[in-house]
């Protein structure tokens, strides 16, 4: 079965987002080398990385196969545009469904019993490949559930001080990691860990 995999840059001090949703710190490292990097071939923005980070983007993405992100990540992304990374399907975990993005041809799939069948969604739309996860309830609640297979990290070397914590609300018992990979970047440490069970 194909891997389920979370994604998210984080401060060295652990936070994904600062107190108003600020992230520009925290993607700086997007625009911070000599290497485009594209999702796609028909992806209208592209990222300036180091060459190490490009060639780490291009084996994650061209493994993903569907994604999972939560509503309030949806809203503020203000959904893509309509054209979200990568050019796959999209899952997103809400309790409502904004009616202007539901339909036929849309790119996203509304799911509201719960983040589980978002993902179980999400699998059979990947078929072989992976399946991408991000936004902090979500990868919090995959975690929690036990679903999450790997942790993708983009650690700045930043502290926000206050902010958004990604490893917040986790209750109470340790969650074993083992690191995969290390890559250094320009402004940013990649850190890929699997999820020990």
């Amino acid at each position: 079965m194909a891997n389920l995999i979370a994604f998210m840059s984080m401060s060295l001090d652990g936070f994904v987002a600062g107190p108003n949703d600020e992230v520009e710190r925290l993607h700086a490292w997007i625009d911070a080398g000599d290497t485009e990097f594209r999702f796609s071939e028909s992806d209208e923005h592209g990222f300036q990385v180091s060459r190490a980070s490009a060639d780490l983007l291009r084996d994650t993405w061209t493994t993903t196969g569907a994604s999972v992100v939560g509503r309030r990540t949806f809203d503020l992304a203000e959904a893509w545009g309509g054209s979200p990374p990568g050019g796959m399907p999209y899952f997103v975990v809400t309790h409502t469904v904004p009616l202007e993005w539901a339909g036929e041809g849309s790119p996203f799939t509304f799911v509201t019993d719960g983040v589980e069948s978002a993902v179980e969604q999400a699998r059979r739309a990947a078929g072989q490949k992976d399946v991408g996860v991000s936004g902090v309830s979500v990868i919090q609640q995959c975690l929690k559930a036990g679903l999450l297979d790997q942790l993708y990290i983009d650690l700045v070397p930043v502290l926000l001080v206050s902010g958004i914590r990604l490893f917040d609300h986790l209750g109470t018992e340790a969650i074993e990691l083992e690191r995969t990979r290390v890559v250094a970047g320009s402004g940013v440490t990649h850190l890929h860990f699997r999820v020990r069970r």
